[in-house]
């Protein structure tokens, strides 16, 4: 079960508990599943029954949390539901949905982490001369018809907001290669400066987390060749979770025209797949995920460091 199997199957959740009038709400167009920000709260947590509860006082949302859960617990995929908090729902998933989800990596290749999520939408961009701004701009595009959306770049179109780079482009490939100078001016969120010290970006070293992406790349590449499959690890279920939410980040950067976004999921995958276990199916997994987000941002992917 990938995040948007599981967005859609909470998502229906509701609806039927408005239908059985067990919940007197709102149906929302969409539900946020995410990894939840640490190991030991299940494979997935949204925050649904806080949004549906809001402005309904002290309370509303872990009532509103409870009659999802007792729902939820007996949904197809769904081992266990919790809840922490003021209301967010912890989901855990069945051992044989995360062999669904390697087996849909894996089946879809190079083609994981597009679809059709932005289907219908036309998006007009400004034009862009910086650096900076012309490549986040090209690399958005890029995000949206990976969605299923459209986008043209013309006169009095969206303007894709940036803080310059303040640096030349041909003078910052000088410096720094394609594949860093993208990095940096991708990596930093649009508000932030980005960081173009050569030293840093260049350095074939734990410290810089392009090199971890990459190496963690080509690790798994090699960890194909020689793992054996075997059971799931105790620290495989934070990369699963990874591994099953990079359609839904990309199709948020697309969204927000943040291709920073896709760059930060690629360092948090690497970092757990390097902390990890290497079975055979799972790295696979993560190279495939690995390359296809480089990819997208216009980076290689060496197999080999």
């Amino acid at each position: 079960m990938t995040p948007a199997q599981l967005s859609r199957t909470v998502l229906h959740t509701v609806r039927r508990a408005v239908e059985a009038d067990e919940l007197c709400v709102d149906v929302p167009e969409r539900v946020k599943v995410q990894t939840p920000p640490r190991p030991g709260c299940g494979d997935y947590a949204t925050n649904v029954a806080l949004q549906l509860a809001r402005g309904r006082g002290a309370g509303a949302a872990a009532g509103i949390a409870e009659v999802l859960r007792r729902r939820l617990v007996s949904a197809p995929g769904i081992a266990a539901v919790g809840i922490a908090g003021p209301g967010f729902l912890n989901i855990t998933l069945e051992a044989g949905a995360h062999e669904q989800l390697l087996g849909g990596v894996l089946e879809q290749g190079a083609a994981y982490g597009l679809g059709d999520g932005l289907a219908g939408v036309r998006a007009r961009f400004a034009p862009a001369d910086e650096v900076r701004a012309a490549l986040v701009l090209h690399v958005v595009v890029g995000l949206v018809e990976g969605c299923g959306g459209s986008a043209d770049v013309e006169v009095g179109g969206e303007v894709v907001a940036v803080r310059g780079a303040g640096v030349d482009g041909r003078e910052l490939l000088t410096r720094l290669g394609s594949d860093a100078a993208r990095w940096a001016l991708l990596r930093a969120a649009a508000h932030d400066l980005p960081d173009l010290d050569p030293g840093r970006l260049l350095s074939q070293r734990e410290g810089n987390p392009l090199f971890r992406v990459r190496y963690a790349h080509a690790l798994a590449h090699r960890a194909v060749e020689g793992a054996v499959d075997g059971g799931e690890g105790a620290d495989d279920a934070v990369l699963l979770g990874l591994l099953g939410d990079f359609p839904r980040v990309v199709e948020a950067a697309a969204r927000h025209r943040a291709p920073d976004r896709v760059a930060r999921h690629l360092v948090v995958t690497a970092d757990a797949f390097l902390a990890g276990t290497r079975r055979k199916r799972l790295a696979e997994a993560t190279g495939i995920v690995l390359a296809n987000g480089l990819r997208l941002l216009g980076i290689s992917a060496p197999k080999r460091i």
